[in-house]
């Protein structure tokens, strides 16, 4: 029989897409035969999963799992809304938040945090695409934490505790621990996922972006006519709007619509440190399929 050796389960992986661990039982049960071990793969549906990993990916769920102190959210994707249903799916995304929490956010360190399961996080993907049938890819991780105080967390619509499609997490720095604090934190939670900030405080405006809308509201304003001395004051408000509507701590509270988020923290005792909102999908490129086409070319019409 021939020798297991790390080169021989890299190049059954790189063959297959199987993961590690079950490469490893291929070449065992094949006596070392690459060959018989991508049969012994197929066999199983676990060499199926390099042949899905072309498809986009834009479903799924995000997931929040938290610690004393500290919280983390994750996005796992997979190709239907389907998949979003299925609890070895979800018990998936579980983990790969709870594992974000010990690893941190670098994807490729959370991947190799091992699971009950005894596979990394990167193998139990490749085994649940392989069992599930869709392509389906971790995204993004972002943690959170205070030196005291909570990281609270928000889960929009959610399907199970922890799970949703919008996701949110609020790091706030007070004192102590506390159930007002909790419950503060899921109240920003809230409104965060509702209106969507760019930034937590003035200072952290992205400066293309803020230079971006002073040059449209420059020229607004110059089409009313009136002098320059006028049009600077008057872009000077309309940047003051700007930060209201973008800025998180400037940004009229939800709950009441009267106060501002910078008030409603300072008057609860604490500082907001940071928040982070994770939406499903946002950013990526989904295929608009025609059904009805799709069928008409596959009957040749």
């Amino acid at each position: 029989m021939a020798e297991i050796t790390a080169a021989l389960v890299k190049e059954l992986r790189e063959k297959t897409g199987a993961g590690m661990m079950d490469c490893k039982k291929a070449l065992n049960e094949a006596a070392g035969e690459i060959e018989a071990a991508i049969d012994w793969l197929r066999k199983k549906g676990l060499a199926a999963a390099a042949k899905k990993s072309g498809r986009v990916t834009a479903e799924g769920l995000v997931g929040v799992a938290s610690a004393p102190n500290r919280a983390a959210i994750v996005e796992v994707n997979a190709e239907t809304d389907f998949v979003a249903r299925n609890e070895s799916f979800q018990g998936f995304v579980e983990a790969v938040a709870k594992a974000a929490l010990v690893a941190g956010e670098d994807l490729e360190k959370i991947k190799d945090v091992v699971l009950e399961s005894g596979r990394t996080v990167a193998d139990e993907l490749t085994h649940l695409i392989a069992t599930i049938g869709e392509n389906m890819s971790i995204r993004r991780a972002r943690v959170l934490s205070v030196p005291s105080g909570v990281v609270a967390s928000y889960i929009h619509s959610a399907v199970r505790p922890g799970l949703g499609k919008i996701g949110v997490l609020a790091a706030i720095e007070a004192p102590s621990e506390s159930e007002a604090l909790e419950t503060l934190g899921r109240q920003i939670g809230m409104h965060v996922a509702a209106t969507r900030p760019a930034a937590l405080d003035i200072d952290s405006v992205d400066p293309a972006s803020l230079e971006r809308e002073r040059a449209v509201l420059v020229e607004q304003a110059r089409a009313s006519g009136k002098p320059e001395a006028i049009i600077e004051k008057m872009v000077d408000g309309r940047i003051r709007k700007f930060y209201e509507e973008v800025v998180l701590l400037e940004q009229v509270w939800v709950h009441d619509g009267e106060s501002r988020v910078r008030a409603v923290v300072e008057k609860a005792g604490a500082k907001l440190n940071g928040f982070e909102r994770f939406q499903l999908g946002e950013g990526i490129e989904k295929e608009e399929n025609d059904f009805a086409a799709e069928v008409a070319k596959a009957a040749g019409g």
